[in-house]
């Protein structure tokens, strides 16, 4: 369980007390002003200034009131991770974003784009969105002027790479953790000596389950790192990572669809099924190795529609 504390002065307290009036507790901690129970969050005021929100939602309740106060993170690591959307929205930051995890065929991409104040707006103006919500064409248009304006840094988990991992009982999550710490550290080194203001990621696991997946890694990015659920909508950093990982996993999916001499569709519907199935027939059932996923159940259901004809 998360443990966020903000410092909050006598008119943040008061602002804090109305806003919660409908679920403020009878039972009080030795100290405490006043407390707050909601079903995702606690809330604990202190005579001290000192505000304490604890459970699933304590970041997002935290985050509703930086603005107004200072912050600190009482999570294992000690990093702050809670700042107000629009604070984070007009800081010099790096964004990360993958692609590819849920795609039967290709590699899981992910990649990291450095977006300082002075080219906020620049960016925003290319037209950068999440890369969900651009068709490829779009995508092929926007990715090289991104590419041309901003540092960025790119990992690509072949499709060999990943069933090996995924054969020796990592989960996808972790695969994702460690591919997003090394893209990041790619592009801090190649920035350096500038220091981004944060650095975010779009969420895929909370903060500390992020770390803890990278406890044996010999470098791990720490500082200023956020993890934020639609995270694209909070920085353009974000959103132009999410574009150069769908430019680079378009790419890849184009050099594949020529080696196994197939056009391979992406995503994991009943076309794809049938597209794995004819390699299967055609190159056989080993071929699937390094163009696609094979513990998704995409491969038994090739398997079996190749068997049929």
């Amino acid at each position: 369980m998360s443990n966020y504390v903000i410092q909050a002065d006598q008119q943040l307290l008061d602002a804090l007390r109305a806003h919660y009036q409908d679920a403020l507790s009878d039972r009080l901690p030795a100290g405490a002003l006043f407390a707050v129970k909601r079903p995702d969050v606690v809330i604990t005021a202190y005579r001290s200034g000192k505000v304490l929100f604890q459970g699933k939602a304590a970041e997002q309740e935290a985050a509703k009131w930086i603005s107004g106060a200072s912050a600190s993170n009482e999570t294992a690591d000690h990093q702050p991770s809670a700042l107000a959307a629009h604070q984070l929205g007009s800081l010099s930051a790096i964004g990360s974003d993958e692609v590819g995890t849920g795609d039967y065929f290709g590699p899981i991409v992910v990649a990291a784009a450095y977006v300082d104040r002075p080219h906020i707006a620049k960016i925003a103006a290319l037209g950068v969105k999440d890369s969900k919500q651009l068709n490829d064409e779009a995508i092929k248009r926007i990715a090289p002027a991104i590419m041309e304006t901003v540092p960025h840094a790119v990992t690509v988990l072949d499709n060999a790479e990943y069933n090996r991992w995924q054969r020796s009982g990592m989960p996808q999550t972790k695969m994702k953790a460690l591919l997003h710490n090394r893209t990041l550290v790619k592009l801090v080194d190649a920035i350096a000596p500038a220091e981004p203001e944060a650095i975010i990621i779009d969420e895929f696991l909370k903060r500390d389950s992020y770390f803890r997946y990278l406890s044996d890694e010999d470098r791990i990015i720490r500082e200023r790192v956020h993890c934020l659920p639609k995270a694209e909508s909070v920085h353009v950093s974000v959103a132009a990572a999410s574009i150069i990982a769908r430019y680079v996993f378009l790419e890849e999916m184009e050099q594949l669809s020529r080696a196994v001499g197939l056009l391979l569709p992406k995503g994991a519907g009943a076309i794809v099924d049938e597209a794995a199935a004819n390699i299967i027939r055609a190159r056989g059932a080993e071929a699937l190795e390094t163009c696609a996923k094979l513990h998704f159940a995409n491969t038994k259901k090739a398997l079996d529609i190749a068997k049929r004809r």
